[in-house]
């Protein structure tokens, strides 16, 4: 009989790498630090009035959020002031913030993401040096903003940042989220980015329990899962595995992205009085899993507001 797959199997495991998915869906011993097993992150903080409407109907309907990402269209969009009103918001409800810059990937002249076929394959990564250091100059400005927390979906990019953030070139406490565009979706991949200094990673939204389990097993960052999609990554609404996601996948954010697509939502010209009434949807769904967890997993924790570990924005700009 043919052993090579038990051997490429063992080898794997050596590593730290699960030589199948976890299929028996172990139960996760890790948590956050306040020993919680589960946060929320709700996506699409656009502009400061965006950010007003999430806190007062988180307040209305007594719902904790810990984490937001915050302009998904680009922070180049926002003005100067606008951005730090966002970072004073954020500091003063306790919500950590993960801002999303530009440039990015098809602000240039390259055009193969444009294709359905190759181009799209290609990744969502950023093309030369000089949008490396454009990007990196957004990312500088959010800084001098107060923001702390970025979202990276280029691993030669957050390679950069990791040894900027290690020299003192950028703040010591500023954390990287990889996004789901980078499409890493196995246990290696996780304990890639992990390795090039992420402290938080999106696995892509279509991962499956086992899947999930084996991530989660070789790495010790916290999980950002789906708990609903756009449309054009799949649509999919797990609210129903948030309880086994919790357990499984702990420490983790049940992440809420909801709408058609992310190119159609967060175009800068979409009104602010649109997301303003969006992110009410968002927080209602967020609501909606604290309901499904407190019926069906009470034993599983969430961090109460403002857990110590959270990386708010710094209202010191000095740095």
């Amino acid at each position: 009989m043919d052993n090579t797959m038990e051997k490429i199997r063992n080898f794997m495991e050596r590593w730290g790498i699960p030589g199948r998915d976890l299929y028996d869906l172990p139960t996760s011993e890790k948590t956050f630090p306040d020993g919680a097993n589960y946060r929320m992150e709700i996506a699409g903080l656009e502009r400061a009035t965006t950010m007003e409407a999430m806190i007062q109907e988180a307040r209305r309907r007594g719902v904790e959020i810990h984490r937001a990402i915050a302009t998904v269209g680009g922070s180049t969009f926002c003005d100067f002031q606008e951005l730090k009103d966002l970072a004073q918001m954020a500091y003063e409800e306790k919500i950590e913030i993960i801002v999303s810059v530009g440039p990015r990937k098809a602000w240039d002249p390259g055009s193969k993401e444009a294709s359905h076929l190759e181009g799209a394959m290609q990744g969502f990564r950023l093309r030369g040096s000089d949008h490396l250091s454009y990007w990196i100059a957004d990312m500088m400005r959010n800084i001098e903003a107060g923001f702390r927390g970025f979202l990276v979906y280029d691993e030669g990019l957050l390679f950069i940042l990791n040894k900027m953030r290690e020299e003192g070139f950028i703040p010591k406490e500023t954390i990287f989220k990889f996004s789901v565009f980078g499409g890493h979706c196995s246990a290696a991949g996780a304990r890639l980015v992990e390795s090039l200094g992420a402290n938080t990673m999106n696995p892509s939204s279509d991962v499956s329990l086992p899947i999930l389990a084996s991530i989660r097993k070789a790495v010790n960052i916290p999980l950002d899962v789906y708990m609903i999609v756009v449309d054009s990554f799949g649509g999919m609404f797990r609210i129903y595995e948030a309880p086994e996601i919790g357990r499984i996948a702990s420490p983790c954010y049940f992440k809420i992205e909801p709408g058609s697509s992310e190119g159609e939502i967060y175009k800068p010209w979409v009104s602010e009085a649109w997301h303003k009434e969006f992110i009410r949807e968002k927080v209602k769904i967020a609501s909606i899993i604290y309901e499904i967890m407190d019926r069906h997993a009470p034993s599983l924790k969430s961090s109460p507001k403002g857990a110590i570990d959270l990386v708010l924005p710094s209202l010191n700009q000095s740095f």
